[in-house]
C-alpha cells in the first residue's frame, strides 16, 4: 500500500498493513493488491480482488461508535434505502487488534464525481425516514467545534483565541435561529465524496457522522461544498431545485453556514498531528474566516 499521508487513520504503514491482513484472514478476503484510497480521517483500503473496501476507524475511535454506524446501515439496507451496502460475511464491525474495522461492497466509479443534484434524492429520502431503531446522537456542531478546538496542538494562541471567540458568537446567534424543516435522521456530512454512482442513481456512504437533528444542517453542508470546492453556484442551485428547498433562504442561513465552515476547519485542525502537510491549508482557511472571505476556494484535504 502507498500512503498519501504520513499516518493514515493515525496508523503507521506497518500497523495498518497488519490490520488489513488480519481483517482479510478473518473475513476470508483476498487482500492482494490492496490499495489505500483515503487516509485523512479513517483509513480506507480497496481490495480489488475481493471487490470490497476495508475501512479502519481512526485510531482511538470507540468501537461502540462504529457499531452504531453498522446497525444504522443495516436498518437502511432493510428499508431498501440507497446506501453503499456492508459486505456480506462476518458480523460487523470486526475488532482487529482492538481497532474497529468495517467492510463494504466496492462500487466501481467513473472519473466524474456524483453531482449535488444527484445527492438530493437520497438525502430527501433520508430526511423523511421514520425514526430509526438505533439511538442516534443529537447533531451538535457547537459541541463538536469546542471539542476540536480543545484538541488542537499546532496553532498559535491568537488563532485559538479567534476560533473560540468565533464559536462563542455563533452559539449565541444559533439560539435565535428558527428552523423550517422537521427533525429527522441526518447524514451529517453529505457531499460529493460521500456519495457514489450506482447505475443511473446515487447512493450515500460514509455514515460515521449520522445523527438526529434539523435537515438544514445537511443542506448547508452541500451549499458549503459547492461554494468552497469550486463546483459553482449553478451546482448548488440544481441541488436545491431537486431537493425542493433552498437553505440559503432561511433567515438564519448565515449562522448555519458559518458554524458548518468552522466545524470543517476545526475538525481538520485537530488532525494536523496525523497529517502535518495539511497545516498550511488549514491556516489559510482560518485566515479566510478571519477576513470573512466567503468566496475563497478551499483545497481538498
Amino acid at each position: 500500500m502507498t500512503a498519501p499521508a504520513p499516518a493514515p487513520g493515525g496508523f503507521d504503514e506497518t500497523a495498518l498493513r497488519h490490520i488489513v491482513m488480519r481483517t482479510c484472514e478473518v473475513a476470508d478476503l483476498d487482500g492482494s493488491n490492496a490499495r489505500l484510497l483515503r487516509g485523512h480521517t479513517n483509513a480506507v483500503i480497496l481490495l480489488p480482488e475481493a471487490a470490497a473496501v476495508v475501512k479502519v476507524a481512526r485510531r482511538g475511535t470507540p468501537a461502540s461508535n462504529v457499531q452504531r454506524t453498522t446497525r444504522f446501515v443495516r436498518w437502511l439496507m432493510d428499508c431498501g434505502f440507497p446506501t453503499v451496502p456492508l459486505h456480506p460475511g462476518p458480523e460487523q464491525p470486526l475488532l482487529v487488534d482492538g481497532h474497529a474495522v468495517t467492510i463494504w461492497t466496492y462500487l466501481p466509479q467513473p472519473d466524474h464525481p456524483v453531482s449535488a443534484a444527484q445527492i438530493a434524492k437520497p438525502l430527501f429520502h433520508l430526511h423523511n425516514l421514520p425514526t430509526p431503531p438505533v439511538e442516534l446522537p443529537e447533531h451538535d456542531n457547537v459541541r463538536a467545534i469546542r471539542k476540536s478546538i480543545a484538541a488542537i496542538t499546532a496553532f498559535p494562541t491568537a488563532t485559538l483565541r479567534f476560533l473560540t471567540e468565533h464559536v462563542d458568537r455563533l452559539e449565541a446567534e444559533l439560539a435565535k435561529v428558527n428552523f423550517a424543516l422537521p427533525t429527522g435522521p441526518l447524514q451529517g456530512d453529505p457531499q460529493h465524496r460521500n456519495a457514489l454512482h450506482h447505475g443511473d442513481e446515487a447512493v450515500l456512504c460514509d455514515w460515521d457522522t449520522v445523527a438526529y437533528g434539523h435537515p438544514e444542517w445537511d443542506l448547508v453542508t452541500i451549499e458549503v461544498h459547492c461554494r468552497r470546492f469550486g463546483y459553482g453556484p449553478e451546482h448548488y442551485e440544481d441541488f436545491a431545485t431537486a431537493y425542493g428547498y433552498d437553505v440559503t433562504t432561511l433567515a438564519g442561513y448565515a449562522t448555519l453556514r458559518d458554524l458548518r465552515e468552522l466545524r470543517m476547519v476545526t475538525t481538520n485542525a485537530r488532525k494536523v498531528h496525523h497529517a502535518p502537510e495539511s497545516i498550511h491549508e488549514v491556516l489559510r482557511r482560518v485566515h479566510g474566516l478571519e477576513n470573512e472571505d466567503l468566496g475563497m476556494r478551499w483545497r481538498i484535504l
